[in-house]
C-alpha cells in the first residue's frame, strides 16, 4: 500500500518527487524518503520517520538537487515504522537504491543466502533483500535491466518497484507483479508512480504496465519488456483527471470535501447511462446483454466498505431479480473451495481496482467456471477492470481520505443500475423499471437535502467525544448501512464500534447496553419500521441512550433517552441506503474532529490495500 514516484529529466526532479509523495500519502504515511543522483552523479538519500511534511522540512534544511530520482511513502509491513526501515533502501556500497510496494513472501530464504554471500542488512524489511539481489546480479556482469529481471524472477509475492543506480545515470528500471505501476510520459522527461494522481501536475499521458512487465525509463524514451522478456508496446492513454482533482480546496479535511462531493459524484455515476427512463445495458460493455440474459445467480466478492456495498446489493438483487446472490469477503473467498452454481456472474467491487485480496479472488474465480466476471470500480485503468469481462465504472473521482465516503455511495448507485439491468432480464415489468429508474435519478437531490443536517449532526457529535464504545443498529437493507456507519466511526475516531441487525439485540448484544454506550439507529419508513421500534424499546428499557436518524413520518419521539434527527421525507426503499449513509459519515467525521484524531490519515491504515 506504499506510494512510489520517480522521475528522469533535465530539470531538478526533487520538487516533482515531493509533490508526488504528497499526492500519494493516502497510500501510507509511516515514513518517507527519496534518493537522487546529484550533480556529481552520486546517490544522495534522505529518509524520515512520519509524514511527507517531515521529509520536506529535512530537505528545506539540507536541500538535494538531482535530475534522476525515486521517492517513497511507506505503510509498514515488514519492520516497525522507523528511519532504518524507511525507503529507499541501498545495497552494498550505497550506489544502488530501490523503492518497493508489496510483500515478498520468500524474503527469509533469500536473506539467508545473501548473508552467506557477505551482504549486511541494515533493516528488517523484505525490500532490502531485493536491493541486494539486484546488486548481486550486477556484480556478476549483468546489465541493469537484466539484473532486475533475474531478481524479480526469484521473488514470490507482490511488488511494484523502481531502481536507481549510480552506474546507470539518468535512467530507472521499474517492474510490477500484483501491485500497480504507471509511467508518465513527458517531453524529454519521463516519470513513474503507483498512481496517476501523483503525476498529474507534470503530465496527462500515461502508460499502464501489465502484470509481469519491466520498463527501462530514460529521458529519451521508455522500453517495456513483458514477463517473457520480449519487447512490447503498451498504449499511451490520456487521463481525464484535472491536476486539482486531489486538492482539498476550502475544506478542512479531504473527508469532508468528499462527503460534500457526493451529490455530483452520484450524478456523474448516472450521467449518460440512463435514457428513455431505462438504464442502458451498454454501460457494462458490448457483451452485456448476451451475458445478462444467461445469469441465474450472482456472487459478489469485496473487502471493507466495498463489502458493505455488496451486502446492500444482495437485498435488492434477490428481491427485484428473483435470483440468488451471495456476498463474501475476498480474503476469505480466495482460501476456500467455493461451489459455483450454474450460470453464476462473479462480481468484484473495489474503489482502486488494485485491492490485493479482491484481485486474487478474481483470478481464482476465472479458473472455477463462472459465467463471466464483472468489476464495479472507480479506476478505469486498474488491474481489476482490465482483467474482468465487464466493468461498471463508478466515476467517483479521486478519493484521498482513507475512510471511504463517495466511493461507497457511488458503488451503491452503480450496483442499483446493475440490479435494474439484471431485473430487466428476469421479468421486471417495464413500468416498474421506469419508476425505479426515476427514483435512482432523484438520489443526488436527496443527498443534497441529507447534507443539510450537517450542523445538527456536529452538535450531536459532542455527546460522543468522551465515549469508548458505540453500537449501530439497522434492519433489512439498512443493516449493512449500520455496518458501514460503525466502520467509519472506528476508522477515524478510534471509538470501538459494532453493528448488529436490530433483531439480534436480544441474542447477546443487549448485555452491553448501558448509559455509557450510545446506540445509533437508522429508521426509514419501511416495512420493518415497527419491528425496529420494538428493538429500540428494548434499548430504552435498559437505560440505553438512543440516537435515531429517522424519516419525519415514523413517529419516534425526541424525548429523554432518545435523540431523533429528521432525515429527508419521501425517501423510497430503493433510495434509502444511500441517503441514510450520509448522516453516519458526518457523525463519524465530527466525532473524529472533536477527539483530535487525524481524520484523513488515521493511524495504522492506508487507502489502497495492495498487499494481502
Amino acid at each position: 500500500m506504499c506510494g512510489i514516484v520517480g522521475a528522469v529529466a533535465e530539470r531538478n526532479v526533487i520538487p516533482v518527487l515531493m509533490e508526488g509523495l504528497r499526492r500519494l500519502e493516502y497510500r501510507g504515511y509511516d515514513s518517507a524518503g527519496l534518493a537522487a543522483l546529484d550533480e556529481a552523479g552520486k546517490l544522495d538519500r534522505r529518509r524520515t520517520l512520519g509524514k511527507v511534511a517531515i521529509l520536506q522540512a529535512a530537505l528545506d534544511s539540507a536541500p538535494v538537487i538531482g535530475h534522476c530520482g525515486i521517492a517513497h511513502t511507506r505503510w509498514a509491513t515488514h519492520g516497525e515504522p522507523s528511519e532504518r526501515n524507511a525507503h529507499p533502501h541501498l545495497s552494498l556500497g550505497g550506489d544502488l537504491a530501490i523503492v518497493h510496494n508489496g510483500i515478498i513472501e520468500n524474503h527469509e530464504p533469500l536473506r539467508a543466502a545473501l548473508i552467506d554471500d557477505g551482504y549486511v542488512f541494515e533493516s528488517e524489511t523484505d525490500t532490502e533483500v531485493i536491493a541486494h539481489r539486484i546488486h548481486y546480479h550486477l556484480a556478476r556482469g549483468c546489465e541493469f535491466v537484466d539484473a532486475v529481471r533475474k531478481t524479480v524472477a526469484e521473488l514470490e509475492g507482490a511488488y511494484a518497484l523502481a531502481v536507481l543506480s549510480e552506474k546507470n545515470s539518468d535512467e530507472l528500471v521499474i517492474a510490477r507483479a500484483g501491485a500497480p505501476a504507471v509511467i508518465g510520459v513527458g517531453i524529454g522527461e519521463n516519470f513513474v508512480a503507483s498512481d496517476v494522481s501523483a503525476l498529474l501536475p507534470v503530465t496527462r499521458r500515461f502508460i499502464f504496465l501489465e502484470e509481469g512487465d519491466i520498463a527501462h525509463v530514460r529521458r529519451a524514451g521508455v522500453t517495456i519488456y513483458d514477463a517473457s522478456g520480449e519487447t512490447v508496446e503498451r498504449p499511451v492513454r490520456e487521463s481525464e483527471l484535472a491536476a486539482d482533482a486531489v486538492e482539498r480546496g476550502e475544506f478542512r479535511h479531504y473527508m469532508l470535501k468528499e462527503i460534500y462531493e457526493q451529490p455530483v459524484a452520484i450524478a456523474n455515476t448516472l450521467e449518460e447511462r440512463i435514457a428513455g427512463g431505462r438504464v442502458l445495458s451498454a454501460v457494462l460493455g458490448p457483451r452485456a446483454d448476451i451475458l445478462l440474459d444467461k445469469v441465474e445467480a450472482v456472487h459478489i466478492v469485496a473487502c471493507g466498505t466495498s463489502f458493505h456495498a455488496g451486502l446492500v446489493a444482495r437485498y435488492v438483487i434477490e428481491e427485484m431479480c428473483g435470483i440468488p446472490c451471495r456476498v463474501e469477503i475476498a480474503s476469505e473467498y480466495r482460501y476456500r473451495s467455493p461451489v459455483v452454481g450454474r450460470n453464476t456472474l462473479f462480481v468484484t467491487i473495489s474503489q482502486s481496482g488494485e485491492t490485493a485480496d479482491t484481485l486474487a479472488a478474481l483470478r481464482r474465480a476465472q479458473t472455477l467456471g463462472y459465467l463471466g466476471t464483472l468489476s464495479v470500480c472507480n479506476v478505469p485503468e486498474s488491474s481489476l477492470v482490465r482483467e474482468s469481462d465487464l466493468a461498471l465504472m463508478t466515476r467517483a473521482g479521486p478519493e484521498i481520505g482513507v475512510a471511504s465516503t463517495k466511493a461507497f455511495t457511488t458503488q451503491l448507485a452503480a450496483l442499483s443500475m446493475l440490479t435494474l439491468l439484471l431485473a430487466r432480464h428476469h421479468g421486471m415489468a417495464e413500468e416498474r423499471e421506469r419508476e425505479l429508474t426515476r427514483q435512482l435519478e432523484a438520489v443526488p437531490g436527496l443527498v443534497e437535502r441529507a447534507l443539510a443536517s450537517n450542523d445538527a449532526i456536529r452538535e450531536l457529535a459532542e455527546d460522543f467525544a468522551d465515549k469508548e464504545h458505540a453500537l449501530f443498529l439497522g434492519r433489512g437493507i439498512h443493516y449493512p448501512i449500520a455496518l458501514e456507519g460503525a466502520l467509519k466511526l472506528k476508522e477515524i475516531s478510534y471509538i470501538h464500534a459494532e453493528a448488529y441487525a436490530a433483531g439480534e439485540l436480544k441474542h447477546g448484544p443487549l448485555a452491553l447496553v448501558d448509559a455509557d454506550m450510545p446506540i445509533i439507529a437508522v429508521a426509514p419508513n419501511d416495512q420493518l419500521l415497527e419491528k425496529l421500534k420494538s428493538n429500540l424499546q428494548e434499548v430504552k428499557a435498559r437505560g440505553g441512550q438512543l440516537y435515531v436518524f429517522a424519516d419525519p413520518n415514523v413517529n419516534i419521539g425526541d424525548e429523554n433517552g432518545t435523540r431523533v434527527l429528521a432525515m429527508p421525507d419521501s425517501v423510497e426503499a430503493f433510495q434509502s441506503p444511500i441517503i441514510y449513509t450520509l448522516p453516519l459519515q458526518l457523525l463519524a467525521y465530527h466525532v473524529a474532529v472533536l477527539k483530535g484524531t487525524d481524520v484523513d490519515q488515521p493511524r495504522n491504515l492506508a487507502k489502497s490495500v495492495t498487499v494481502e
